[in-house]
């Protein structure tokens, strides 16, 4: 009796399908290509630039200016030392800074040393010590100063002050102002008391020559 050959061994699921019944082809998705990114167009390179340094004066140079000039108008201002009325405290050519702020809250103090415009003297600035207030009466006798009578004590003189000066009433809205070298500097006894509103500042902060950095006092 013949064997008959063994069935193949096969998972019950799997099916062998024939080359013919098998699919020719297969349907893909359509082929999107991927999009392409657009390049806005660059500007001329001169108006580029223009921009550029518009958009730079704006947005940090201008404001830059603008503090400054707030600096100047209304804090503090940088000035420079001419000349020696003001020796030995203050010699020519030093470099200061005048602090504004001071005034607004407070009149000048006596021995402040103070920016000043003297009326008729045009744009020129001198800088002196505040030696008589509003509503006092100053006199210069013998060399000595004498507010409202009083000798006034002066520490910050080394040379004995030549001439006199007659008792004079400071007006209620001035100061009289004079030179710590006083024998060589141009001040109140000369051109009077100085209004309120004609002080610039006061003298601060010493910052030129290097060597001389420090408070003025």
């Amino acid at each position: 009796m013949s064997k008959q050959p063994s069935s193949p061994l096969w998972p019950p699921d799997a099916r062998i399908v024939r080359p013919e019944e098998q699919p020719q082809r297969y349907d893909l998705p359509p082929y999107s290509p991927p999009p392409v990114p657009v390049t806005p167009p660059l500007p001329p390179a001169g108006r580029s630039w223009v921009r550029q340094g518009l958009r730079e004066l704006l947005g940090t140079i201008l404001p830059a200016v603008l503090v400054a000039l707030l600096i100047h108008l209304f804090l503090a201002q940088a000035t420079r030392v001419e000349g020696y009325s003001m020796e030995p405290t203050l010699h020519g050519h030093q470099r200061l800074v005048i602090e504004k702020l001071s005034y607004r809250l407070h009149l000048p103090r006596r021995g402040d040393i103070v920016v000043i415009r003297v009326p008729g003297y045009g744009r020129e600035m001198l800088i002196k010590r505040v030696i008589g207030l509003p509503g006092e009466t100053i006199e210069v006798r013998g060399g000595q100063v004498l507010i409202n009578g009083v000798p006034l004590a002066e520490p910050y003189l080394r040379t004995v002050t030549r001439g006199d000066y007659p008792p004079t009433r400071i007006p209620d809205d001035a100061i009289f102002v004079m030179g710590d070298n006083r024998n060589n500097s141009n001040d109140s006894r000369a051109f009077g008391p100085i209004p309120l509103d004609a002080v610039v500042g006061k003298a601060w902060l010493r910052y030129w020559p290097p060597g001389d950095i420090g408070l003025v006092e």
